[in-house]
């Protein structure tokens, strides 16, 4: 924590440093600045108060996670785990953060006592430099500080159907999922597909697949809500341009600690897969359908899920993907209370989860693309169709950040 005698022209501030083994002990660093910016200081030792607690607590989730006790114990494992990679991040911003303010320090002191004309140029130079990155690293750190969703980390189920526009929505269906997919090779995420109904006229009337890889779930999440086509269809005789849409649901792939399934409730049936596949196809019963009756805590009614996995040809894998999307389907459910308190408090819409909300609309006449939330506009619609579309989804992210800052404050 960093303290400034108000009634020096220059204040004399003391740092509270960490240090590992949780032991601490306070160095006087002098801090030259102007009494005008001694506000600043008081906001920069606010920061450095609040970092001093998480790196704390970053040390001891580093020895608690090499503990065999907590290694053994699997489920408080996989929390503690989660929480280090979290902290992980604030504790690199504390660390760049504490160099700035040294840099800023060594310079002034240099300034004040350096006669030489090249040393207080270089000085100069180093005060000018870490000033400068100085506020784009406290608004990074204020965004860490945030608490962040905690299904970002996770994978992602991605449920593409076809709505109003019959045919040509179903087609329009298959080229999202193929523009998702072509943006999920670019990110290096795995693809599979669990089920889907072809279209008559091509594409998909519903199409259901999962996505693997880094913060999946944190970044496709904006997806979600009604897409919109503007075009002539390929069925379309006179030319004439019809609006046609599909829906889009991003689900936070559970995981086996999320939820408590009753595995012994479960009934399971077996069946011929269809289409292809190779040999096994409608000779081997490799598909699974599952029945699972669910009380659901919010209403305290009981339903009956019902999920099927032709996913692969190997009944065993098709059994695991099938328990897999159970556990998803509950949990999204169960967790519809905390995305409803985000949609009350958010206006924008950004990542509410809200999937009857028209999201965005793909102008082919045009060339358009047009993202509701954040009057986002691009004419580049072929390219984003090939799976470019991070740069609207960083314009998402930057407009979530701004409303969690925003509220964070108030």
């Amino acid at each position: 924590m960093i303290r400034c005698r108000p009634n020096d022209i220059f204040g004399l501030c003391t740092e509270s440093s960490f240090h590992p083994g949780h032991s601490r002990k306070s160095s006087e660093i002098r801090i030259f600045v102007p009494k005008a910016n001694i506000p600043r200081m008081s906001e920069q030792s606010s920061l450095l108060e609040k970092l001093e607690g998480l790196l704390i607590r970053f040390e001891e989730i580093g020895t608690l996670i090499t503990d065999p006790a907590v290694i053994s114990d699997m489920k408080r494992y996989v929390k503690l785990t989660k929480e280090y990679r979290e902290l992980e991040k604030i504790s690199e911003a504390a660390k760049r953060y504490k160099q700035l303010l040294n840099g800023i320090d060594e310079s002034r002191r240099l300034l004040e006592t350096e006669n030489d004309p090249e040393m207080r140029e270089m000085a100069k130079e180093e005060l000018e430099s870490c000033s400068a990155q100085l506020p784009q690293l406290e608004e990074e750190i204020k965004l860490l500080l945030v608490p962040a969703d905690p299904e970002d980390i996770k994978n992602a189920i991605v449920e593409i159907r076809g709505g109003t526009g019959g045919d040509e929505a179903a087609i329009f269906a298959g080229d999202l999922f193929r523009m998702y997919t072509k943006y999920c090779e670019t990110k290096g995420w795995k693809t599979e597909v669990s089920s889907y109904s072809e279209g008559a006229s091509g594409g998909y009337k519903e199409i259901i697949f999962t996505v693997t890889g880094d913060n999946v779930y944190g970044t496709l999440k904006y997806e979600s809500g009604v897409h919109r086509v503007q075009r002539v269809p390929a069925t379309e005789t006179q030319g004439r341009v019809h609006t046609s849409a599909a829906t889009v649901a991003v689900l936070p792939e559970a995981e086996e600690f999320d939820v408590e399934i009753n595995e012994g409730e479960i009934k399971w049936d077996t069946f011929r897969s269809s289409g292809a596949g190779g040999q096994n196809v409608n000779k081997v019963e490799s598909g699974v359908r599952l029945r699972y009756n669910w009380k659901n805590p919010i209403t305290g009614e009981t339903e009956e899920i019902l999920i099927e996995c032709t996913e692969t040809r190997d009944q065993p894998k098709n059994k695991e993907r099938a328990l897999s999307r159970l556990r998803s389907f509950i949990y999204d459910k169960e967790h519809q209370k905390y995305i409803d308190d985000i949609a009350s408090r958010r206006k924008t819409m950004v990542s509410t989860g809200d999937r009857s909300a028209k999201i965005r609309t793909y102008n082919y006449p045009q060339g358009r693309i047009t993202d509701h939330r954040i009057n986002y506009t691009i004419y580049n619609l072929a390219a984003f169709m090939d799976g470019d579309i991070q740069d609207c989804i960083d314009h998402l992210i930057v407009a979530e950040n701004a409303e969690r800052l925003k509220e964070s404050e108030l």
